[in-house]
């Protein structure tokens, strides 16, 4: 799953937000990075300077601290206001009152990595393929001056206090002691090291869909609007869709956790795995869009909603284009063709990103199920209606499924695919610049900061550094302990990495 980072600098924040488009006024120390990907165009770059490429996580040199995360940690930390926040399991427990396996997101000091608190979630019940045990909460937070919002692995959107419960229990909630046991088990008193939930949205019971492996999303803020993907997806035979009739984008008011608005695309029955893909955001031609990247291959372009939009009745997001990136797969009966490695529908799991009127997006053949072939799409921004005709500005084939979100710096593109391949490619042509073989499947997504772009590989642990220029030149290649399945983060001076089991933040 594809991971990544921005930086937001608070001047600039004010002017572009209030002064140009309008967007979320998201308040956070120069340097920080409260969301994963650019906000909120989501392009995998970060404006920080000066960070390191030479560094050893075995001897320590070079690493300002680092925090155990328990095992299969998949999803990026995100950094803000002094607090580093990331998913993790409960391997290594912090609580001796909480045993056994459990989704956690873990709230440390950005100083020295210290713990603050921990969200505690159990596991959904009775099916493994609704909540994979022992992965690690997989979605990356967002945080919003002193709210946390973020996906649990049991499909629930909970709005947290980034305080914690050390500044006491604020409401509208106060189960928290119930919510971190599975129902009809005793609650746990909660203490100043636990999460305070404000506000929950449990999907699977609000909206109907049928979560599958790990909830994984990044929630998009825009003024009073939360814009998430569901999570819905098949069950555990891989080939019925159990909530067909589910959304696969919704939207929620920020300060209740209400119901607003869901697409009406009837997307479900051509899910071919699961909606992973989360949302991004821009204005074209004066009018703000979302655009959503389906589990059946298409990207959608919405209408954002209005900020000054009255009515408390759920509506359907209006439509403004689509784009079919795999207009010649099957799009009937589709999961017909699961375990077919020749035919099969296309999904896309990367993020789509906006660049100067463009859309950049990876996808092609499902990794488990699919055919092998993969891809990265540059599509125009500014058509309405069905475009799968005439928006596609290039097109290029990667060697295998690709579920990174693309890092566009300096006219570049820099994305890697599960062939073991990281490649450089033009942002305006789509002509390959450069390619690198690297010893493992590259899930994260690069990042591109400070002229250079950062990208690990999973399970074989390999740490890569590259000058983010048109000729390939390799900076550094660093060995980690175990694999690497987020994107690293920067921010404040600070480059963060996590592997599967331990986040290093690297940096004096």
């Amino acid at each position: 799953m594809s991971m990544g980072t921005n930086r937001i600098d608070a001047c600039r924040v004010v002017v572009v937000l209030i002064g140009v488009v309008g967007l979320a006024t998201l308040r956070c120390m120069a340097g920080d990075a409260p969301q994963w990907g650019r906000a909120w165009t989501r392009n995998m770059v970060s404006d920080e300077t000066h960070l390191p490429v030479q560094f050893d996580p075995g001897s320590g040199d070079g690493i300002k601290w680092s925090a155990a995360l328990g095992g299969q940690a998949f999803g990026s930390p995100v950094i803000a206001n002094g607090h580093v926040l990331i998913g993790a399991n409960n391997q290594q427990p912090r609580d001796p009152r909480v045993t056994g396996d459990h989704g956690v997101l873990l709230c440390l000091d950005e100083a020295d990595g210290s713990f603050q608190w921990q969200l505690i979630v159990p596991r959904l019940q009775g099916d493994n393929y609704l909540d994979q045990p022992r992965i690690a909460i997989c979605s990356p937070p967002t945080v919003e001056q002193d709210r946390v919002y973020v996906v649990t692995n049991r499909a629930e959107v909970a709005c947290l206090d980034l305080n914690g419960m050390r500044d006491g229990n604020d409401g509208p909630y106060r189960d928290e002691g119930r919510h971190m046991v599975l129902p009809g088990k005793t609650p746990i008193e909660p203490t100043s090291k636990d999460a305070d939930i404000l506000w929950l949205f449990d999907m699977p019971a609000e909206v109907g869909i049928h979560p599958h492996d790990s909830a994984h999303s990044s929630i998009l803020i825009d003024g009073r609007y939360l814009y998430l993907n569901t999570g819905n997806g098949v069950d555990n035979t891989h080939r019925v869709i159990r909530s067909p009739n589910a959304p696969s984008l919704i939207v929620l008011d920020k300060a209740t956790g209400r119901l607003v608005a869901s697409d009406d695309e009837r997307i479900g029955p051509r899910i071919f795995h699961c909606t992973w893909s989360s949302p991004s955001m821009a204005v074209v031609k004066g009018q703000k869009l979302i655009f959503f990247c389906g589990g059946d291959g298409v990207c959608y372009a919405f209408r954002a909603l209005p900020q000054d939009r009255s009515s408390v009745r759920p509506t359907a997001l209006q439509r403004v284009w689509r784009f079919d990136c795999d207009p010649n797969g099957p799009k009937e009966n589709v999961h017909q063709y699961i375990g077919n490695h020749r035919i099969s529908p296309s999904n896309i799991m990367g993020m789509p990103v906006f660049h100067q009127n463009r859309i950049y997006v990876t996808g092609g053949g499902d990794f488990w199920w699919g055919k092998n072939e993969a891809w990265l799409k540059c599509i125009d921004a500014t058509g309405t209606g069905d475009v799968t005709g005439s928006a596609q500005l290039w097109s290029v084939p990667l060697q295998r499924h690709a579920c990174t979100t693309p890092a566009i710096y300096n006219g570049l593109v820099f994305v890697g695919d599960c062939r073991r391949t990281v490649y450089c490619i033009d942002a305006d042509s789509g002509k390959i610049h450069w390619q690198q073989a690297v010893k493992g499947d590259v899930w994260g997504s690069p990042l591109a900061a400070d002229g250079k772009v950062y990208v690990g590989t999973y399970r074989s642990g390999e740490f890569w550094v590259f000058a983010a220029a048109r000729n390939k030149k390799v900076l550094a290649s660093t060995q980690f302990d175990t694999g690497i399945a987020a994107t690293p983060m920067a921010a404040n001076g600070v480059l963060y990495v996590n592997t599967l089991t331990r986040l290093y933040a690297i940096g004096q």
